[in-house]
């Protein structure tokens, strides 16, 4: 028998039910003192609002409306509830997340919600329930839950369940079953809101299948429902996180075209989406644009534009934005903080971004997990790696669990002062944490033993790499590609190259680059021209560092111009095709 709550007063507890699985839940009064807190709970209610504050409401008043107090109003994606509510899980709410939680068994599961009430009260605790778990993370408990409520409950069928389970569905890139419970909305006759559409985007999104995302907007018009920002900044977020970000651009432009109101979560995913493109320049114009359409940056908006502008190393501009967002009026949290670190590191200022993370302390934010890696990444950086070393003692005296990244921070700054035995020893210290060495980490060690010529010890990882479960990537081969021509094993490093198409993996600017640097070196300019040409056939458009290797290839002024010609000509038809 299982006991929850406080011995001194009422408590709930489970009792088995001998002729099916599950458990029903039962309320048991120890004295008369505890029967006055029972009443006292079902007659007031208390939830914190979208401000923080504690309020509370009359549950008998509320289960007066029709369908119960939760129910119609549609659950709002991104807000996490209801109009940014987040109620207080009621005792038996808790026991509920509790036992959904811990229990695989969807047989046990659903046996235990059929002894459930038929109640206003009841159906307020289970989405309550449904939502907290969306919160956590927790799909799977989700999906039973709902599917539940849909399939075998007596409860009347509602938007806001559909949409929790086309959300669930989506996260667990099963969209098919996203589709039918959205059909299954349909044949319910429930009416589909736009959050249902926002979702359904999404889930086509994270299954890669723009096509059916597009198909959404026409499933729109035929209802006569003009795709508002909420659909929109779905499907931009969608295609940010599959990595399509040229078609979000794309979408974005078509947003405007279409004279939807853009919101400030529009314009905060776009700063993003430039700012992780090293495009600064566009997110300060898109900010700037923002506020002049009256459209006020919240704080996620100026966060996004402190990054944009820190991932460049522009910590003077970031410092800038990070004032406006406190002259706005908004206290900066952790991920301001970490930004705002993040912008020193970059540029090479160590100690400018421990003087934001003792700020930080000061002001009373507690710095997090990326608080330390960042400062990790900074002493890095700089090459001071004792102190790297330090910041990462600290965080697991803290009892802040470092995680592969924090590993790999550590590492990078062992291996930019070319000391193998300490990111050997790191290597073993993530085994012994249980964390086993991903494609990440072996490449910086592949990168490190042929850096400091220690061709034997790459070959070694690199084989332990085909042999195990570790996957190579094109930044593997770019390295070895990189090593074997820096060293003279052009015989090699032209195997490597023709093996890429089997192993499913298309060069890149690197790959190109890398081979042609081989060539470089020995002043082939012939054979320069020849892969040049051929990277320019295989659709793969040359960088700053393609242009510098030419150029070195170069060993008269007539080879010279004849490459500044064939760049320059180049660099303004890629204008011309670029978008803007």
């Amino acid at each position: 028998m299982l006991f929850v709550g406080n011995s001194t007063l009422n408590y709930v507890y489970v009792e088995p039910r001998s002729y099916r699985p599950g458990f029903r839940w039962v309320v048991a009064a120890k004295s008369s003192s505890s029967d006055v807190a029972i009443d006292k709970w079902k007659r007031d209610g208390v939830y914190i609002d979208k401000r923080g504050k504690l309020r509370t409401f009359n549950h008998k008043k509320l289960s007066r409306k029709r369908c119960g107090s939760l129910r119609g109003q549609g659950w709002k994606y991104g807000s996490g509830f209801v109009d940014g509510v987040f109620p207080v899980l009621s005792p038996t709410a808790q026991q509920i997340l509790e036992f959904v939680q811990k229990e695989v068994d969807a047989d046990k599961v659903w046996g235990s919600l059929d002894n459930l009430p038929p109640t206003h009260t009841t159906w307020d605790d289970l989405i309550n329930v449904a939502v907290q778990l969306r919160l956590n993370k927790k799909w799977d408990p989700i999906v039973l839950l709902c599917e539940w409520i849909l399939q075998r409950s007596s409860f009347q069928l509602d938007v806001m369940c559909f949409n929790l389970l086309i959300d669930a569905y989506g996260h667990k890139s099963q969209y098919k079953k996203a589709e039918s419970t959205y059909l299954g909305l349909l044949e319910a006759r429930c009416v589909p809101t736009e959050d249902t559409y926002a979702l359904l985007i999404k889930a086509y999104c994270k299954a890669g299948l723009q096509q059916k995302a597009e198909a959404v907007f026409a499933e729109m018009r035929k209802y006569s429902l003009p795709p508002s920002a909420v659909v929109y900044n779905a499907y931009i977020d969608g295609l940010m996180k599959g990595r399509k970000s040229q078609k979000a651009i794309e979408v974005f432009q078509r947003m405007k075209r279409d004279g939807c109101q853009l919101s400030t979560e529009t314009y905060t995913l776009m700063i993003n989406l430039y700012g992780k493109a090293s495009k600064s320049y566009m997110a300060l114009k898109l900010f700037d644009e923002m506020r002049s359409q009256k459209c006020k940056p919240n704080i996620c908006t100026y966060t996004a534009l402190v990054n944009a502008f820190a991932r460049e190393g522009l910590c003077e501009k970031a410092e800038e934005i990070f004032e406006q967002l406190q002259e706005a009026g908004y206290e900066p949290d952790v991920y301001a903080y970490n930004a705002l670190m993040e912008a020193y590191s970059r540029a090479g200022y160590p100690y400018g971004a421990a003087e934001v993370f003792s700020l930080m302390q000061h002001m009373g934010c507690e710095p997090d997990r990326a608080s330390f890696n960042i400062m990790v990444d900074a002493y890095g950086r700089a090459g001071l790696y004792e102190d790297a070393e330090s910041v990462f003692e600290e965080m697991k005296r803290l009892g802040i669990t470092p995680t592969m990244k924090s590993h790999m921070l550590l590492l990078s700054a062992y291996s930019r002062v070319g000391n193998i035995a300490k990111c050997e020893d790191i290597v073993n210290q993530m085994h012994e944490s249980g964390l086993e060495p991903d494609t990440f980490v072996l490449n910086s060690m592949l990168n490190l033993y042929g850096r400091l010529g220690q061709i034997e010890k790459m070959e070694k990882v690199l084989n332990a790499m085909e042999k195990g479960p570790y996957e190579a990537d094109i930044s593997t081969y770019n390295i070895l590609i990189n090593v074997y021509g820096r060293t003279g094993y052009f015989e090699r490093m032209e195997e490597l190259f023709q093996l890429l198409p089997a192993k499913n993996l298309t060069p890149d600017v690197v790959t190109w680059t890398s081979r042609l640097g081989a060539y470089s070196r020995k002043k082939l300019y012939t054979r320069c021209l020849e892969i040049f040409e051929e990277m320019i056939d295989a659709g793969c458009y040359p960088d700053g560092g393609t242009a510098k290797v030419l150029l070195s290839a170069c060993s008269s002024e007539d080879q010279i111009e004849q490459v500044t010609t064939v760049i320059r000509t180049m660099h303004k038809d890629l204008k011309t095709v670029s978008p803007i």
